[in-house]
């Protein structure tokens, strides 16, 4: 098939642990990868959260890359610093704005797309700043992006208009406590009855906010996730059969992914507190008061007023000697040694930016059971009941996210690569499939093992493992390459 005749539709689960999915629990994605090919050890970034890993999807690249270093940040290219929380779609196109347009430090999908006479559309029901994070310049391309819920996140306002017009006005996003069905009722109607046969992207992405936020409020094995990933994937359902009939044959590539997982927590812990204990003075923004910033979330980030080595040091001694502390980071002192002792180099993530915090940490996990069977468990710091879910860490069931591939491009049907795959490599794939360079930014790698999977010479794969200890305490991180593309496996305190 010619290369101008190619779409890309990518569907992505927020959140979706790769074992949820089955043939009584999401019939619809099974069909799908009965169709195509699994990409069975496929992983999110670290840190293993929503707008890390989206911004990865869209520019190819590992966070050290593209800059959105996690859900929130201490922006300190500002005098006096300031707190940024990703998820303001305002704040975000005014940071964008404010820093000529280096939201990202790289090209992103809808960028290089406009680049060359192509088109993203983005339609998802997560928050109104991950919505934007999608592409974040649609407004500058005439691209549309589209929010279930959120008006300061759509663009073009006449598309929105004819969405609300054809199918309903836009619905308030429900209590966190109830799983959003309406929204993804809504962006798929949206797509099917409009989108799709008006404007034929040629990329799309149709973002279920789901089951992430249920996930998180009730348990990721709790019968209402259970019912929201069902009922995500009877939405998912509609858009394949109007694939099977129209999508397919119209060159339309599937491409259906998770950005991360979720483990469980089951201790609750208070990182301020034991920075209290031990002389610091932390606080959930900058201040005159403050001498340390601890972000508030699962992803363990921590900004120092004066970061200097001796205080980084002594912030990391103070973080290894509570049995909460997983695996952490700070800026490295050579190729795998970060300049405090029994920390790693953050380089070793991915993870080294401006605006990386001077001491990164997950909390200790765990392959414990949880109350639903489920592998994975943390100590957490939030104000929820324990055997919730939570995400952001090293943890393999954090990293692990679902990737699924079928089309006229992947040539195999019901096939599983264990080849390792990550969120990075898909927007390069893409532009391949499409007949479009990958530019260098990029750090993902096309995955021609699924282009041409008959191929006799496969990729050269290697792993490698990383040790750093401190008194009583010692981590271990794992990595794999293939070719030249590297993935984290998951990091452990031992």
């Amino acid at each position: 098939m010619p290369h101008e005749k190619r779409h890309f539709l990518l569907v992505s689960f927020d959140g979706l642990r790769p074992d949820l999915v089955s043939s009584g629990l999401t019939p619809n994605l099974t069909r799908l990868a009965n169709a195509g090919i699994t990409l069975g050890n496929h992983r999110t970034v670290y840190p293993s959260e929503t707008r890390s890993a989206f911004p990865s999807l869209v520019t190819g690249a590992v966070t050290g890359r593209h800059g959105m270093v996690g859900n929130k940040y201490v922006d300190r290219e500002v005098v006096p610093p300031r707190y940024i929380d990703t998820a303001d779609a305002i704040l975000l196109r005014n940071l964008d704005l404010a820093s000529g347009g280096k939201l990202y430090s790289v090209p992103s999908l809808g960028e290089i797309l406009s680049a060359h006479g192509r088109s993203l559309a983005v339609l998802a029901t997560n928050t109104p700043g991950t919505t934007r994070l999608f592409h974040h310049k649609a407004e500058e391309f005439g691209h549309i992006r589209l929010s279930g819920h959120f008006r300061e996140a759509c663009t073009p306002d006449d598309v929105l208009a004819e969405m609300e017009a054809s199918i309903s006005p836009l619905s308030p996003v429900p209590p966190k406590s109830q799983p959003d069905r309406i929204g993804q009722d809504w962006i798929t109607s949206a797509f099917l009855d409009v989108i799709w046969p008006r404007y034929r992207p040629d990329v799309t992405i149709l973002s279920y906010g789901e089951p992430d936020v249920t996930s998180h409020f009730h348990g990721t094995g709790a019968e209402a996730t259970r019912s929201i990933i069902s009922h995500c994937d009877r939405q998912f359902g509609r858009v394949l059969e109007w694939w099977e009939v129209e999508g397919r044959q119209a060159g339309v590539q599937i491409i259906a992914i998770s950005d991360h997982g979720h483990i469980t927590g089951h201790t609750r812990i208070s990182v301020a507190d034991s920075l209290r204990a031990a002389g610091f003075k932390p606080g959930v923004a900058p201040a005159p008061d403050v001498d340390v910033v601890v972000v508030p979330g699962q992803v363990g980030a921590l900004y120092l007023a004066d970061p200097d080595e001796g205080k980084v040091a002594q912030l990391v001694a103070t973080m290894t000697s509570q049995p909460w502390c997983g695996p952490v980071f700070t800026c490295a002192k050579d190729e795998v040694n970060g300049t405090a002792p029994g920390s790693l180099s953050n380089r070793l993530v991915f993870a080294d930016h401006v605006r990386a915090p001077d001491v990164a940490f997950s909390f200790r996990a765990d392959d414990g059971l949880d109350p639903f069977g489920l592998v994975g468990g943390t100590f957490y710091d939030n104000d929820r009941r324990t055997g919730l879910g939570l995400h952001g860490g090293l943890h393999p069931k954090e990293l692990a996210a679902l990737g699924i591939v079928a089309g006229s491009a992947f040539p195999a049907a019901a096939c599983l690569s264990s080849v390792p795959s990550g969120i990075c490599d898909l927007a390069p794939t893409m532009l391949q499939l499409l007949g479009l360079a990958v530019p260098q930014s990029m750090t993902g790698r096309v995955l021609r093992e699924l282009t041409a999977p008959s191929g006799k010479v496969g990729p050269s794969i290697r792993e490698e493992v990383f040790d750093a200890c401190l008194d009583a305490y010692a981590q271990t991180l794992r990595r794999v390459h293939v070719d030249s593309a590297c993935y984290v496996s998951g990091g452990w305190v031992n």
